[in-house]
């Protein structure tokens, strides 16, 4: 099994503490983040940074739905990481700094793909495609807070 990944970042007109502080608020913020991918959101623990339990369905393709039930936590300042407890993914947030009332966003998703055919297609085309739906989280992440 090989492990893939996908990542993506955005610069965003927002200081990086406001930022962080929309992604690490699961009670309220979050939710409206999310684009059509995801489904059956639902805050169990928490809802505020580490310590947070959440889940969702996550449709990466239309065959392919995600089961995700993710612990939260905040290992360094400026950074979420949801572990899932369903598989081998873990999702890391980091926001920092990026000058004047700017900050930079990025996504990782790291996880054990399948081996054999099936794995290859899987680190082929799933981070294009991860990338493409945390592209959105980070363009409604941004529309959010540059209000």
């Amino acid at each position: 099994m090989a492990q893939v990944e996908a990542t993506t970042e955005r610069i965003i007109s927002a200081d990086a503490e406001k930022v962080f502080d929309a992604l690490a608020d699961y009670e309220n913020t979050r939710a409206k983040l999310l684009p059509e991918h995801f489904s059956e959101y639902e805050v169990r623990e928490g809802g505020d940074g580490a310590g947070t339990l959440v889940h969702w369905k996550l449709q990466a393709t239309s065959k392919r739905i995600r089961d995700c039930l993710l612990e939260v936590t905040e290992p360094t300042d400026g950074q979420l990481v949801e572990k899932d407890r369903n598989s081998s993914m873990v999702t890391t947030w980091t926001v920092t700094p990026a000058g004047e009332g700017r900050s930079k966003a990025v996504v990782s998703s790291v996880w054990n793909g399948a081996g054999g055919i099936g794995g290859f297609f899987e680190r082929t085309f799933a981070p294009k495609g991860l990338g493409r739906i945390y592209d959105a989280v980070l363009a409604k992440l941004a529309a959010e807070v540059e209000k």
